[in-house]
């Protein structure tokens, strides 16, 4: 590799001080001070336009950035540092372009990035031809070709035509370089270059590319053949370093090219023989539009290609990429697929063939039926299944089925495609099996718009679930384990066998045995069972039969049964609340009794932290939130003939009674306060709301001294243990709290409660009192109470709250 590094000396005899020339290579470092050094390292993150940090750099300073620049980039180049080596390279071309930019700015103007040569100032000019003469001087050819180019875009400082006139010269330049690699790789730099700084002048570029094929032919001339003999070099390990350069020359002359250059293109490649390194070239620059246009007359060339060196799937494999992205003729398509796959087919070496099976897979499936698909399925399995050659490629057969979902979007067609399951089989790897799984769920779940009960569909998936839920294990990851349970769960909810109830529990039954490790799909199963109770109970309108009857406590005891195999506690309360509701409204009674003592006896398990979303979290405020759910699902069931009044209520009261609750936490009381709104709602003639054809205590008792008096007594012990609560925080720090609770306790009575009792007259008196006691009350709240209070009072039945109201007075803080 040459020194790009420009190796720059500090003076030179042809210009002043400011200026720069070449000189020895591996000068030593000069030392630096500390801010110059710190200056110099700010120029490694230099961006093109800025100017400012070389402002203040000197002669000095500048040519030692240069010569420590040019030893790493040497140190680099010799330690196969090659990335590291180009990017020293590139920014000491920007070096040079923002040193002379930076002589054209002053204190008074600054130049602009699209400026002219008259703008530029004599300094700036003088600099800029320095280099030029200093890079002329430079007897090589390689480096001086490549250190002009590079820095090209300096002509712009010199005048309006430099890059225009530079850029043929530099083109001609090239045709001194006899090696034809080193050649095509010079031409495909100056066309980067020139895509740069001048992409208008095309002409340039396609003379690159039309001396570039007048040179071709050398590579199979005496000199590259006997070169290629004495470096042990095959050719077919040689030509492969060709497209590189070839396709980022065809890629610079085919943008934005109108159709007829790929005609001219095609007729020059003819001229020479049709080369299939040329032809491979100009399929891979040339839009897919035109490709697929004349893929016929491609094809045909293909076949009177020299396979010596590029072999013609190679050649397939291009046109099959275009034609993906493009459509053929209609007419052309099907003799297209079958002069592709007979050369394809006949490829003996499994990862050439699988190459272009991948890509040729995706044509089929475009513009073909699952005929045609499943024929080249089984190609693909008759050869890459001998020897495991499946092994080696899993990449491109995982492409293959991405491209047959891709196109097959019922899935009923898909899988009566013979040789698709087969396919699925290569896939023995368990990880590459997973995600093949799982791309075919996702697909399902994206593009399956119906309910389905197709068997062939249910089969095939069901085993691709299993598959998923198998590879669950300790070490899977708890993000794995969601999405795998997203998918199966996407299934199951797309299965529907109609008015076929039992058949659809089979399935969820079945569904259960096999996916039990995961416990999101359990959680679906028991929904979707629920769900089907309550479809049949829809079907029957409420009026079950023994037939009927019989089913729904099927799926009741399914829920009953599947619950407790849960983790998470509180899934696991919230399925017992939920279940409980569906036997209720199915009229199972006993059922939904065993399901409500289920979730009464598991909340004492409940722990005092919870894992939310990965963090640790106090579980008190999600135990609170259940609670005042069950209480309301409680107002309408029905007490057990055998278990006494308010059977669930009390064993209720008993575990949070006992439940250990945090020290400094008032959810035992806000609790406490819901039971009393769920007793006072039960004191009612007629409950606010009931199930359909079931009797709830308000039918069972209509109004029994003695269920009211039992009713009583549980409002007493639950107030006395609010109160107890509040006596225990007449502490300072506590006082807030006191205020708080007691307002709030205050305002329940005052919804729930027989304010004209005296005893619970006087007892909201007194809460209020407690609330403004030491001056930590909410008083703006307090008032607007007071002003509802005397708003009610007004009512025909509410005189009683008169008399309150003169009781309750505001203090006012000093």
């Amino acid at each position: 590799m040459p020194p790009l590094g420009v190796l720059v000396h500090e003076k030179s005899h042809l210009c002043d001080v400011n200026s720069f020339c070449l000189g020895k290579a591996g000068t030593a470092t000069l030392a630096m001070s500390e801010k110059v050094r710190t200056r110099l390292e700010e120029l490694d993150d230099f961006e093109e336009g800025s100017q400012k940090e070389l402002l203040n750099l000197t002669q000095q300073d500048y040519v030692n950035r240069i010569e420590e620049l040019n030893q790493s980039l040497k140190d680099a180049w010799a330690s196969d540092q090659k990335v590291k080596a180009l990017k020293i390279v590139i920014q000491v071309r920007k070096l040079v372009y923002e040193r002379i930019f930076s002589m054209c700015v002053d204190s008074r103007s600054v130049l602009p990035d699209h400026f002219f040569p008259e703008n530029a100032n004599d300094t700036a000019k003088e600099t800029c031809l320095n280099w030029f003469f200093k890079i002329a001087s430079i007897r090589e050819l390689i480096p001086r070709f490549y250190v002009e180019a590079s820095i090209l875009k300096c002509n712009k400082f010199l005048s309006k035509t430099g890059i225009s006139e530079c850029l043929p010269r530099l083109t001609c330049m090239i045709r001194g370089i006899g090696d034809p690699l080193v050649s095509v790789y010079a031409r495909a730099y100056l066309c980067r270059v020139g895509m740069e700084v001048a992409p208008h002048l095309k002409e340039t570029l396609n003379k690159n590319f039309f001396d570039f094929l007048l040179t071709f032919k050398q590579i199979h001339g005496d000199t590259v053949q006997n070169q290629l003999v004495v470096q042990g070099v095959e050719l077919p390990s040689y030509l492969p370093l060709y497209p590189p350069a070839m396709d980022w020359i065809f890629q610079c002359i085919s943008y934005h090219a109108p159709e007829a250059l790929l005609t001219e293109m095609m007729e020059r490649c003819k001229k020479l023989g049709n080369n299939a390194l040329l032809l491979n070239s100009v399929m891979s620059a040339f839009r897919a539009e035109f490709i697929a246009t004349r893929s016929m007359d491609f094809i045909g060339m293909i076949k009177e290609c020299d396979e010596s060196g590029f072999p013609k799937h190679l050649l397939f494999r291009s046109l099959g990429l275009n034609l993906a992205l493009a459509d053929p003729p209609e007419s052309d398509r099907l003799q297209i697929l079958n002069e592709a796959w007979k050369v394809i087919t006949k490829l003996k070496n499994p990862q050439d063939y699988i190459n272009c099976a991948e890509v040729w897979v995706e044509y089929t499936c475009k513009h073909f039926t699952k005929r045609e698909v499943n024929t080249v399925l089984a190609d693909v399995i008759k050869h890459m299944t001998p020897d495991r050659a499946f092994e080696d490629s899993y990449p491109q057969l995982q492409l293959i089925i991405k491209k047959v979902i891709a196109h097959f979007h019922d899935f009923s067609v898909l899988f009566s495609v013979e040789k698709f399951l087969p396919f699925l089989d290569m896939f023995q790897k368990e990880s590459v099996r997973v995600e093949v799984c799982k791309c075919i769920m996702d697909a399902f779940i994206k593009h399956q718009q119906e309910p389905t009960k197709d068997p062939v569909i249910l089969n095939a998936l069901l085993h691709v679930c299993k598959t998923m839920h198998d590879s669950v294990n300790a070490l899977t990851l708890e993000d794995e384990k969601r999405m795998l349970s997203y998918l199966i769960n996407g299934f199951i909810k797309m299965v529907s066998f109609g008015r076929d109830f039992e058949q659809q529990l089979s399935f969820y039954v079945e569904s259960r045995s096999m996916f039990c490790n995961l416990e999101p799909v359990l959680v679906q199963l028991i929904h979707s069972v629920n769900r089907l109770a309550m479809e049949t109970r829809k079907v029957m309108k409420g009026n079950h039969s023994r037939k009927t009857a019989a089913f729904v406590r099927a799926c009741v005891a399914y829920c009953f049964i599947t619950i407790p195999s849960l983790a998470g506690i509180f899934t696991r309360l919230n399925l017992y609340l939920h279940s409980g509701q569906v036997a209720l409204a199915n009229q199972c009674l006993s059922q939904a009794d065993a399901f409500f003592k289920a979730a009464i006896s598991l909340v004492p398990e409940v722990p005092k932290m919870i894992n939310i979303d990965g963090k640790m979290r106090p579980s008190e405020s999600f135990l609170l939130e259940f609670l005042c759910n069950f209480f309301s699902t409680l107002l309408i069931v029905p007490d057990h003939p055998e278990h006494g009044v308010l059977f669930l209520v009390r064993e209720l009261l008993n575990v949070i009674q006992d439940y250990t609750w945090e020290d400094n936490s008032d959810e035992k009381i806000r609790i406490y306060t819901c039971v009393l709104h769920l007793l006072s709602a039960m004191s009612q003639e007629t409950y606010l709301y009931h199930i359909d054809k079931v009797d709830s205590n308000d039918s069972l008792y209509g109004g029994d001294s003695k269920f009211l008096a039992e009713n009583n007594k549980l409002c007493e012990t639950v107030m006395a243990q609010i109160l107890e609560h509040l006596k225990t925080l007449a502490k300072d720090e506590a006082l807030k709290r006191q205020s708080s609770l007691g307002l709030s306790f205050f305002n329940s009575i005052l919804a729930h409660g027989d304010l004209r009792n005296n005893k619970l007259n006087q007892l909201s008196v007194n809460l209020w009192h407690l609330a403004q006691r030491h001056g930590c009350a909410d008083t703006r709240t307090m008032v607007k109470t007071l002003e509802y209070i005397k708003k009610q009072s007004k009512q025909p039945d509410m005189t009683h709250l008169t008399e309150l109201a003169l009781r309750l007075p505001l203090q006012t803080r000093t």
